[in-house]
C-alpha cells in the first residue's frame, strides 16, 4: 500500500483578509450537506477572542438551511493554515460537538479563490469570492488537489445562481432536520 505524501498547507494565512463570504464552487459530496444543495456558501467573521465565527448556508427545495460554528488554529505556534472547526448538532439543540479539520491548501495572492482540504483526503472544497469561477482557475485548483493526492473524480460542482440569494432570504428549514435528512441521502 502506497503511503500518501504529507499535504502542503498555506503558511502565513492573513486571517483578516480571509474573512467574509466564500461560495462553494465544488466539493466532495458529504453526509453532512444536503444532497440537492445549491447556492452553498460560508461566511467567516473574526471574533474578539481570535476565533472565527462560521456560518454555512445552503438552499435546497427553495429553503435555506444553515449551521453555525467556530474555527480556530489547530496549533497556535504554527504558521500553517491548519484550522479546527467545531459545530454542534443538532443545530436546533446544540449538545453534541462535532470537530473537523479545515486546511487551506491553496489561496491566490488576492484572496479570491481557495482550495480547502483535510488530512484524510475525504473532504475537499473549491471556494471563490464570487459564485462562479473561470474554468482555467477551476482547472488549476483541481490540478493542485490532484498534486495533493486527492481523487478529484469525486468532485461535484455546486449549482450557483447568477444572483445568489441574500442572507436570511427565502423560507427557512425551520424543522432543523436537514442534517438528519442528509444522512439518508436526501
Amino acid at each position: 500500500m502506497a503511503t500518501k505524501k504529507e499535504m502542503e498547507v498555506v503558511k502565513g494565512l492573513d486571517v483578516q483578509r480571509y474573512m467574509g463570504r466564500w461560495y462553494e464552487i465544488a466539493s466532495f459530496p458529504s453526509f453532512f450537506q444536503p444532497k440537492n444543495g445549491e447556492n452553498t456558501r460560508a461566511t467567516y467573521t473574526l471574533n474578539e477572542d481570535g476565533t472565527v465565527h462560521v456560518l454555512n448556508e445552503t438552499w435546497s427545495d427553495g429553503k435555506r438551511s444553515f449551521i453555525e460554528g467556530a474555527a480556530y488554529k489547530a496549533n497556535r505556534a504554527s504558521d500553517e493554515a491548519k484550522l479546527k472547526v467545531k459545530f454542534y448538532v443538532p443545530p436546533f439543540l446544540p449538545i453534541i460537538p462535532v470537530l473537523g479539520d479545515y486546511w487551506v491548501l491553496f489561496i491566490d495572492e488576492d484572496y479570491q479563490y481557495a482550495l480547502i482540504g483535510q488530512p484524510s483526503r475525504k473532504y475537499l472544497w473549491i471556494l471563490s469570492r464570487k459564485p462562479h469561477l473561470a474554468e482555467e482557475i477551476y482547472s488549476l485548483l483541481v490540478q493542485k488537489a490532484k498534486d495533493e493526492d486527492y481523487d478529484v473524480s469525486k468532485l461535484h460542482k455546486t449549482p450557483q445562481s447568477e444572483t445568489p440569494p441574500e442572507s436570511e432570504e427565502g423560507p427557512k428549514d425551520t424543522k432543523g432536520i436537514w442534517w438528519i435528512k442528509s444522512l439518508f441521502g436526501r
